[in-house]
């Protein structure tokens, strides 16, 4: 403990805790936004089907990945608070990081089996890869008060994100050098599948080996945790206990509850847009070609890549100088405008230029709001289980709005509504935000 007191604030250990974002975030871009969602597509359309049977019956490929992305998001809202709580009182979190660190790397290496022969297989990686990807995530996330003082924390939030960004497009082109050229890398079509398949199947064995690898660094320099104090019984018992703890506490951080209602409302329409931006585009822009709507959402999602670390950047700047909930609201505002844009994209340029404005607000709200809430929380040792709020608020709002966003799809026959619709959210979020109080500074 008196280590992690001492290097507390030091450039090395903020530079670890920061670089697990170069470590994990190829996942999100890799996997989650990019490579996956074409080879899904690409596996049904060279079968020429649009349907699997599973569990005794047919089903669509849009909602099986659906619901199997829904029913990861539930696992991961329960485990999440439980695997805090009772790292938080063990005061061993960084073990339980690791594991779902190499879970979630591990499936990756695992998709490259995914196959329409072996459904289940593959449904059961891209399902722990979800869970890996987003238990460490939020277990990293608590560990920012540990790393960091307050003054630091936008700064180096700001910069964990910036890092995932730039890590995750190094990564991206040379998977997406893979899928176009793959003869150059001696990958060749044969009895198994197409050339361009197999070398996307390579990509998610990169992306594993990268997290896996990557994610040393951190584990090597950032602390095991704190260790509650008391006789350890009923561990898994007294990590609910903990979690109801930090619930009573809230009930007397006016401002910190405050701040999570709002959180909870304008994440619930960002991690949407995150999921369902490439399946938006694929289907209400006028791409002209199969070849074009495939280049055109690759560099569409370079865009928001790229133009998120300006964004992140920017955001960081303007807490400072403004305070957080205010540059907050502005930047629910203008997620509002972005909304309302989207409903009249037509043309591929249209697209280009709200992926350009998306990147700009994503890059910064993230960025922001994990620092934000860093900020609030009260003098204590207990991080890991009140992030653990944070992180299932966040996962809880992932499913009701994609829940939300599909039926307003189904229901009005268009995903222009759907857009719409989160715009409204993002309208709430920013009134709920002038509803948190300023105290003594600018937060």
């Amino acid at each position: 403990m008196t280590k992690t007191i001492a290097l507390k604030g030091s450039k090395k250990l903020l530079n670890a805790w920061a670089f697990y974002d170069w470590a994990n975030s190829v996942y999100s871009l890799v996997i989650t936004s990019a490579i996956f969602p074409i080879f899904y597509g690409a596996l049904f359309r060279v079968a020429e089907i649009e349907k699997v049977s599973i569990f005794g019956g047919e089903i669509a490929r849009a909602p099986l990945i659906s619901y199997t992305t829904s029913l990861a998001f539930v696992f991961i809202a329960v485990v999440t608070p439980l695997i805090s709580g009772v790292a938080d009182y063990l005061g061993n979190k960084k073990v339980f990081m690791q594991f779902f660190c190499y879970l979630g790397g591990l499936s990756c290496i695992g998709l490259y089996w995914f196959s329409l022969e072996n459904v289940y297989i593959g449904l059961l990686c891209y399902f722990f890869g979800l869970v890996g990807f987003w238990v460490s995530f939020a277990i990293n996330n608590s560990y920012l008060p540990d790393v960091a003082f307050p003054e630091q924390q936008d700064k180096i939030s700001a910069k964990g994100f910036s890092m995932g960004y730039i890590g995750s497009v190094i990564l991206l082109l040379f998977n997406l050098a893979m899928v176009m050229k793959p003869e150059v890398f001696g990958i060749v079509s044969d009895e198994g599948g197409v050339a361009e398949i197999k070398a996307m199947k390579y990509s998610f064995v990169s992306v594993g080996i990268w997290w896996i690898i990557f994610a040393q660094y951190s584990f090597f320099h950032l602390p095991k945790g704190y260790k509650k104090e008391g006789v350890r019984t009923n561990v898994v018992l007294n990590g609910f206990k903990e979690l109801k703890q930090v619930w009573y506490q809230l009930g007397t951080q006016t401002r910190l509850k405050r701040y999570l209602v709002a959180f909870f409302v304008y994440s619930m329409a960002v991690q949407t847009v995150m999921l369902i931006a490439t399946y938006f585009g694929e289907e209400e822009i006028a791409w002209g070609s199969d070849s074009e709507r495939t280049t055109g959402l690759i560099v569409s999602i370079l865009v928001i890549q790229l133009v998120a670390i300006i964004g992140a950047t920017v955001t960081a700047r303007a807490s400072k100088h403004f305070g957080n909930i205010k540059t907050l609201i502005v930047i629910n505002a203008l997620w509002v405008i972005i909304c309302i844009y989207a409903y009249f994209l037509i043309t591929p340029m249209d697209f280009y230029i709200a992926a350009g404005c998306v990147g700009i607000v994503m890059g910064g709200i993230q960025a922001l709001s994990r620092s934000t809430y860093s900020k609030f929380l009260p003098d204590t040792t207990d991080t890991t289980s009140f992030f653990s709020f944070y992180d299932v608020s966040e996962k809880i709002g992932i499913i009701i709005g994609t829940f939300l966003y599909g039926f307003v799809a189904q229901f009005t026959g268009s995903m222009r509504n759907a857009i719409i619709f989160l715009g409204l959210f993002f309208l709430m979020g920013m009134f709920l935000l002038f509803r948190v109080k300023q105290i003594k500074k600018p937060l």
